[in-house]
């Protein structure tokens, strides 16, 4: 059974942040808000929270697509090879904000993606998954819940997400209504930026 914790954005309270790090730490998933929509998340250090995810998605880790929430820049060459310059700015300037950005992955990427040439970084402009991540201290697996309703697509409110994700999670954290449009998805790992997803990211950064 799910908890559903209630977090407020604008100042999220320490204990209840601190109950999510706890779950996570221990190898639970948890569901959270961002700028976009609700993302479904463990720790990425535990490769059984991130075994368990894949399983519910439904594909081999060492393939999948899941983005690395960070919170912010300064540890990127942990998980990314060296960027130039050009590729620095765009970054800069649209994080935090609603962009996954696809960069070439550098050779200390955690064990079950060591064979990935590229990973997708995230920077949400959401003050409950930045303190979530600032907190555990390191970033944290995410993909998005999608909703099997193609009309609505995603989930935005966390009372239904509780009852449908109830048995799979640990926490459902309650920050409000959450979108319906997700992350623009930019792949910077070419000479040229390639739009992969246009989403809620204005393409004006470029």
């Amino acid at each position: 059974m799910a908890e559903l914790v209630r977090i407020y954005e604008d100042n999220p309270n320490p204990k209840e942040i601190m109950k999510v790090i706890d779950v996570l730490k221990r190898g639970g998933l948890i569901i959270y808000p961002t700028d976009t929509v609700y993302g479904l998340g463990c720790d990425i250090t535990n490769i059984k929270a991130l075994e368990k995810i894949a399983r519910i998605k439904g594909v081999k880790l060492e393939k999948s697509n899941f983005s690395f929430i960070c919170e912010d820049l300064s540890n990127l060459s942990d998980y990314v090879k060296q960027i130039d310059t050009t590729t620095f700015k765009i970054l800069k300037r649209a994080l935090p904000g609603p962009y996954t950005f696809i960069l070439p992955g550098s050779k200390s990427l955690p064990n079950p993606f060591k064979k990935k040439k590229t990973v997708g970084i995230r920077v949400p402009d959401n003050n409950i998954a930045l303190e979530i991540v600032r907190q555990l201290g390191n970033p944290i697996i995410s993909t998005s819940i999608r909703d099997e309703d193609y009309v609505i697509e995603y989930t935005t409110d966390p009372e239904l997400i509780l009852e449908k994700w109830d048995n799979l999670v640990d926490i459902v954290i309650d920050g409000g209504y959450g979108g319906n449009e997700a992350s623009t998805v930019i792949d910077l790992s070419q000479d040229e930026p390639l739009i992969i997803r246009e989403g809620k990211g204005s393409l004006e950064i470029f």
